[in-house]
């Protein structure tokens, strides 16, 4: 295995995937106290990046899955379900005023739920990895996919380490349910924003 391509491919995801640990974060803190949480968020997010690696590697080779004037409504998904979580924390709210325990009685979220927004989240991803990909050829492909999938886990791994961090687990479970759907929203808008999804 080429240690080159290693290395590039670990840079490539690092740079592309990085607003993932804070998202991954705020999961892991809505999912604290479930014990099926983590599982759902890890399933989920290979979920979505395992559909992004899909639609890039198709993309390089020729395929058109998704066609690119397509990329910037995905920015619709991490939108509603930002509107969802805020309906839910609004709700939640409303149902018990000095609860305080949003976050832990919430379940966390669930697998599709985390995959739609990996995806979503990764769209733009896409238009950087087909060239890469395309460059690369087959063999080199594979090994950005290996080291891609590695790369989800560590992610997993940072986003879990975060959100149970005293502190950080602290802010998060006083603020996450407000966090969660305004990061959210902002994400889709931007992906809305900057693709020029509705002429904007």
């Amino acid at each position: 295995m080429n240690l080159g391509i290693v290395g590039q491919a670990a840079g490539l995801f690092a740079v592309t995937n990085i607003d993932d640990i804070l998202i991954l974060s705020l999961f892991f803190a809505q999912g604290a106290g479930d014990r099926g949480s983590t599982r759902r968020i890890v399933l989920g997010q290979y979920l979505g990046f395992l559909a992004i690696l899909a639609v890039a590697a198709a993309a390089a080779l020729g395929a058109t899955f998704l066609p690119e004037a397509v990329i910037p409504y995905l920015g619709l998904l991490p939108l509603a379900l930002g509107l969802k979580a805020a309906r839910q924390a609004w709700t939640d709210r409303k149902d018990s005023e000095d609860d305080g325990d949003e976050l832990e009685g919430a379940g966390g979220p669930g697998a599709l739920a985390v995959a739609a927004v990996t995806f979503a989240n990764g769209g733009d991803n896409i238009g950087v990895y087909v060239p890469v990909f395309a460059g690369a050829g087959i063999s080199g492909m594979s090994v950005y996919a290996v080291v891609f999938l590695v790369l989800v886990g560590v992610w997993c791994f940072a986003g879990k380490f975060f959100a149970t961090r005293p502190v950080i687990a602290k802010a998060l479970s006083r603020w996450g349910h407000i966090l969660l759907p305004l990061v959210l929203i902002a994400i889709g808008l931007l992906i809305l924003v900057e693709g020029g999804a509705f002429g904007l």
